[in-house]
Order: C-alpha cells, then structure tokens, then sequence
C-alpha cells in the first residue's frame, strides 16, 4: 500500500510590523501543514498559529476521511506548534510528539510570559491553549508499515530544528529548515550560523527527494527540491550584504534589491536589526 501527501497552506500578518520601506503587497507570510497520508491513517507535520486557522486545519485533515495518528512538530517556534490542543480534542488518539530538542524549544516559546507579551499582543485573542508534544524516544515515526525519518539539523533559524524523512514519497517535510520564495527568519541567527544553516540545506540533497515542502512558502509555489540550494543561497547573500552594509536599513534594502518579489519582507527587517543593531 502506497502512500500519497497533501498540503494546506493559510496566510498571516508577520511578526516584525514596522519596516522602512517595502513591497505593501507583500507584508504576510503563509504557514504549511502537510498530511502524509495511508490508506487508513495519516500523520500530521506541523500546525497553525491562531484557533481560527487551526479550526480551518481540522476541518480539511476530516475531508480525507483517515485516522489521525500523529502530529509531528519540527521545531520549538510557536506558529508550528499553538493548534495542538485543538488537534487532539478534534482528533483524540492522535499524539502530538516532536525531538526533544523541539520540545524544550515549545517549552520556552509556549510559556505564559512568551504569549503575553509577543504572541497575545501581536495576536489578541486568537491564541489557542497552549499543549506542548511529548518527546519521541526514537527517530522514526511509522504509518501503516511505512517508516518516516526524523532528521535533527540542528541550529538553523532556531536550534533543535528537524525535517521530516518520507522515503516511500521520496518527501522532506522541512519546517523552517527550508523556506520557499520567502524571506528567512534569520533574527536568532549569526553569521557563523547561517553558514551551519546553509549547509544543513544543502546537505539533505543526498536524499535525492522529489518533493520538498516548506513551512513557509507561497501558496502556489511548487514544492520543489531546487529550494534546498536556494534557502541555502539566500543566507550566503545575507552574509555578503551584511560584511558590506554598515545599518540594518542598508543591509535591508540591498536584501531587497536582490529579492524584490519573496513574502514577508518583516522576516529581513527583523533579521537585519539584530545583524546591524543601532550603536547607542
């Protein structure tokens, strides 16, 4: 028995909200859930940030009519992991599991300092009860006698990131690992981490995957393995701007220049204010 996968994607307003300058059509960004999906039963990768989205979520892993065993989170960052209460109460012999490097991540991102004073404020009103996953003791998640790889890449744009494996489907799941004609969230980053970051891109070549999905992409753009090079050409260029540029708005701007037309240009602007901070 094969296994197929689908993907749904919903837009947000981004986290970083008062740049210079920028494309106005673009000020958004799109998170993914994908399902992998048996003949029975399916396994969720990722969640959304607000009840609303996550509702909207429910509503499409029921239209597949499968069991829902799993949900995987690939990393600590909250947009990923806030519906999974609502996922187990809609689906309750599903368990929400992640690395434990991912859950000590959720641990500090999920806390009531953390939601009252970033995510509530950005978002007031619209974030669920916060559920952490448990952590998994193995590195392989299983679907009807298939086995699906976790892949710790370590510090990409947060630390303990990981991927999902689907061999069968010749599939990476890649949380933030990879991003898709967007803007990078590169604010918890450094320079020296942002070469790690490129590397640990580049490297999950050697799966030969066909498909690559992206937790942030556009909405129609394929989910090709070329983003692999290009999440990794992206964090090359921002190294190369920033040895050049000596502000966050230089540094922002000629970011710009080099990708006009990627989403959520509020991800560079937050990035370039850690990379060039203001000299007081």
């Amino acid at each position: 028995m094969s296994l197929s996968y689908a993907v749904l994607t919903t837009t947000r307003q981004g986290v970083t909200r008062n740049l210079p300058h920028g494309p106005e059509d673009l000020l958004w960004v799109a998170n993914a859930a994908t399902l992998i999906l048996g003949e029975k039963h399916a396994i969720l990768v990722d969640t959304f940030t607000t009840v609303e989205q996550n509702e909207e979520l429910i509503a499409w892993i029921r239209t597949f009519g499968r069991e829902l065993t799993h949900v995987f989170i690939t990393h600590g960052h909250g947009d990923h992991f806030f519906g999974i209460g609502q996922l187990l109460e809609a689906f309750p012999t599903a368990r929400a599991v992640a690395s434990a490097g991912s859950v000590a991540g959720a641990r500090v991102r999920g806390s009531p300092a953390t939601i009252e004073n970033f995510w509530g404020r950005l978002f007031p009103g619209q974030i669920p009860a916060v559920v952490l996953p448990e952590a998994l003791d193995s590195s392989r998640i299983s679907l009807e006698g298939h086995d699906l790889e976790v892949i710790e890449t370590g510090f990409t744009d947060t630390a303990d990131s990981t991927v999902l494996w689907v061999p069968d489907l010749g599939l990476i799941v890649g949380g933030d690992v990879l991003y898709n004609d967007t803007h990078q969230y590169t604010a918890e980053t450094t320079t020296e981490s942002r070469e790690q970051w490129a590397r640990a891109a580049e490297g999950l070549a050697r799966l030969a995957p066909t498909a690559v999905v992206a937790a942030h992409k556009r909405p129609d753009a394929p989910d090709s393995p070329a983003i692999l090079a290009e999440t990794a050409r992206y964090l090359r260029d921002f190294n190369e701007v920033a040895a050049a540029t000596d502000s966050a708005e230089d540094l922002y701007t000629r970011m710009l220049e080099r990708y006009p037309r990627r989403a959520n240009p509020g991800a560079l602007w937050g990035g370039a204010q850690v990379a060039k901070p203001i000299q007081l």
